[in-house]
């Protein structure tokens, strides 16, 4: 495994971490000797960055890592944890009240890296009163580091002017091979201020694996199955990018997901992707996307054909038939 340092500090994370979305109803992992198998293939390989949020399962997510660490007797210190605080919850009140349950919930005594998880947009909390009492939240222990998720630069700006003593650390943003808008702002502003980069979505909700064709594309009940780059107007673009990741992987002896993974820490020395996994055998294959690198010809390759895909948002919108009246 290979490691970097997290923002501007001296903590050592895997350049590849686990994110934690799956163990909750939204993706199906819900029985703890489950996920505590894909945690325990994590730590024996050597990942020791995870991500987990508040809102995932309602401290389902939170409560499955924590506990699986916990009995897997790993050392408090060899492990680095992020939890994300939705914008819902960034008022004064519920700041405090919801951190103090989500150390509870993950049983770990303090959490490493606190992230807002989105601005608190329908609420209408100023930047600088929860920005002050995340960091307050640092000062009394509770809470290591300080994140953003999902935040535009303009906020990011807002949030660090209106700290006293500490930093921002970690950003959270969407970044794959087909969805590269965090390319044009968020990437050298992490690179330009040494904050570390965790890509939510690095394979694009699996797009990016090799799973998935036009004539195979997520069924209705599938919770990628309104997801932008599933749409098939979209996605031929995409499939276009899954043959080249294939045919470069079969030159490295590596699978598609694996070589899309190992161009975004390529891409970037801030970039740490955080996929998810549900069974022990993907988080091998997800391990083995560092400890190598793509040739410069072949990361340029993907990057040229990855700038052309086009990801309309709007798509399943603009499919809507109005009734005739």
């Amino acid at each position: 495994m290979e490691y970097t340092n997290l923002g501007k500090t001296r903590e050592k994370v895997s350049r590849i971490g686990l994110g934690a979305w799956q163990f909750s109803e939204a993706w199906g992992v819900t029985e703890y000797m489950q996920a505590k198998s894909v945690v325990s293939k994590a730590v024996e390989l050597g990942i020791n960055f995870f991500d987990t949020a508040m809102v995932y399962g309602l401290g389902l997510s939170e409560d499955l890592l924590g506990r699986a660490l916990r009995e897997l007797g790993v050392r408090r210190d060899e492990v680095f944890v992020t939890t994300k605080i939705p914008g819902d919850f960034l008022n004064p009140l519920d700041v405090y009240r919801s951190v103090e349950k989500s150390v509870e919930v993950l049983g770990l005594g303090y959490i490493d890296g606190l992230l807002a998880h989105w601005p608190p947009c329908w609420h209408n909390v100023p930047t600088r009163v929860y920005a002050r009492a995340l960091e307050r939240l640092v000062d009394l222990g509770r809470v290591r580091y300080l994140g953003l998720s999902n935040f535009p630069i303009e906020l990011v700006e807002s949030f660090r002017s209106s700290l006293s003593k500490h930093d921002v650390e970690i950003f959270q943003v969407r970044y794959n091979l087909a969805e590269r808008w965090a390319d044009e702002e968020v990437v050298p502003y992490a690179e330009r201020h040494g904050i570390t980069i965790q890509a939510w979505s690095p394979l694009a909700k699996g797009a990016l694996t090799g799973k998935y064709t036009l004539e195979s594309l997520p069924k209705f009940t599938d919770v990628r199955a309104r997801e932008a780059v599933f749409h098939p107007e979209n996605f031929d673009g995409v499939w276009r990018l899954v043959q080249l990741l294939k045919s470069i992987g079969e030159r490295y002896g590596r699978t598609p997901a694996q070589v899309a993974l190992n161009w975004l820490i390529t891409a970037s020395p801030v970039v740490v992707p955080i996929p998810g996994a549900k069974a022990p055998e993907q988080v091998v294959e997800l391990a083995n996307s560092v400890g190598w690198r793509l040739s410069y010809s072949d990361w340029r390759a993907l990057d040229e054909l990855s700038r052309r895909v086009a990801i309309s948002y709007s798509a399943y919108y603009l499919d809507y038939k109005p009734q005739q009246v």
